[in-house]
Order: structure tokens, then C-alpha cells, then sequence
């Protein structure tokens, strides 16, 4: 790739992202200040390394990368053109996870793998693909176009093209525009920790009436006597 090549790139990731986020106010702004521009300009520099075989070099320079930006690209990941990620810390994706055309990853996002086997263990995502802020994507299987994974889903199985899926383990709730089951954006999705947080209050509050209803029964006791 010239370097003429690479600025057409960047200068095309620019505008995708201007298209993408309504805070962006100038190219400019967002080569200066969005650190997922700047995580995805130092991954495309790691991976020809990597793929030339220079892989410690790489492996440096995508670490260099994960400790200004905060979000870790292996180099032996492939992603294809204009990723927008938004926001981004915490986000890691895996060295053999396969990104297509026009993503958007928010923050805490993880393409990840589910053990230590070699080969594919990454997961691959189609073109056009949303992952909402705390997503996790875990094992070998691909994720089709155009779909939706909201936020804190976890999800362990395909997802087909143009579907929506929330939930932990993430379940398909929309598919080409039909509704499968309730329908949930990538804020209004049960959280199993937060449910078992009220449940427990719940108890706790229980607990202290009867303690208090003690107590009281306790001090009738004694002015009785």
C-alpha cells in the first residue's frame, strides 16, 4: 500500500465516522481526538508488519497502540474498511477475529475466543455491524450483515444477517424487520446482576422489618412488666 493509499484510507475512515457520531464537528477534531481512529490507523501499520512476519514488531506495536488508546487490536486480527470505533476503552479483539466493511464497536466491547485451542477462535462479523457498549462475542462463528448486538449482550452462537440480539446468553429478537420475541434496544435489556441486586435488597428489607418488629415487641415487654 502506497502512501497515497494510506491517506485515501484514513481520510475515508474520517468521513465515515463524521457520518456516524454527531458529536464530530471537523476532520480535524476527530484525527486529533478520537483514540478508536487512532487504535485503528496503528492496527493497519501492526498487521503489515504481521503479515510480512515481522510479528514481535508488530505484537510492540500494537501494545504501544493498547497503552495510548486503551483498547487492544491484535495484529493478526483482519478488518476490512471504515471500523468506527466509538468511544472505545476496554475494547480487545482477538487475533483471529475477522471484522467486515462499515462496523461500529462501542466501549468494553470484546471479540473474543472461549479457549486455548489453535486455528480460528475468534469470532467474524459481516459488514455493517453494531456492537453496543459491553458486548462480548465468543468463539469461532460469524455474526452476519447488518445485524445488532446490544449492549452487555454475551453472545456464544451465530447470529444471522440482518437480526437483532440482546440478553446474556444473547438470543435473536428481530430478524429482517420481524419481531421474533420482545424487542429490546442496547439500553433496555434485563440484566441478570442488576435483577438479583433487587431481589436481594428485597430480602434485606424484609429481614429488617422483622427485626424491627422484634425490637418493638421487645419494648412492650418490658414497659408491660
Amino acid at each position: 500500500m502506497t502512501f497515497k493509499e494510506i491517506v485515501g484510507r484514513i481520510n475515508d475512515e474520517i468521513d465515515y465516522i463524521r457520518e456516524r457520531d454527531p458529536a464530530a464537528r471537523s476532520s480535524i477534531e476527530i484525527l486529533l481526538t478520537y483514540s478508536g481512529l487512532h487504535a485503528v490507523m496503528i492496527y493497519r501499520l501492526a498487521h503489515r508488519l504481521y503479515i510480512h512476519r515481522y510479528k514481535t514488531a508488530a505484537r510492540a506495536l500494537s501494545q504501544f497502540g493498547r497503552l495510548i488508546t486503551g483498547i487492544e487490536i491484535h495484529p493478526g486480527a483482519k478488518i476490512g474498511k471504515r471500523l468506527f470505533i466509538d468511544h472505545g476503552a476496554g475494547v480487545v479483539i482477538g487475533e483471529t477475529a475477522e471484522i467486515g466493511d462499515d462496523c461500529l464497536l462501542y466501549q468494553g466491547v470484546t471479540l473474543g475466543g472461549t479457549g486455548k485451542g489453535k486455528g480460528k477462535r475468534h469470532p467474524t462479523l459481516g459488514n455493517n455491524v453494531m456492537v453496543g457498549c459491553g458486548a462480548k462475542v465468543l468463539g469461532p462463528f460469524k455474526v452476519g450483515d447488518n445485524a445488532k448486538i446490544a449492549a452487555n449482550a454475551v453472545v456464544l452462537e451465530e447470529i444471522p444477517a440482518n437480526a437483532t440480539a440482546v440478553g446474556v446468553p444473547a438470543r435473536v429478537v428481530r430478524r429482517n424487520g420481524v419481531r421474533i420475541s420482545q424487542d429490546l434496544d442496547q439500553i433496555h435489556i434485563p440484566d441478570p446482576v442488576s435483577q438479583e441486586l433487587c431481589r436481594q435488597r428485597a430480602k434485606i428489607e424484609e429481614l429488617e422489618r422483622k427485626i424491627e418488629n422484634i425490637r418493638k415487641e421487645k419494648e412492650n415487654e418490658h414497659e408491660s412488666v
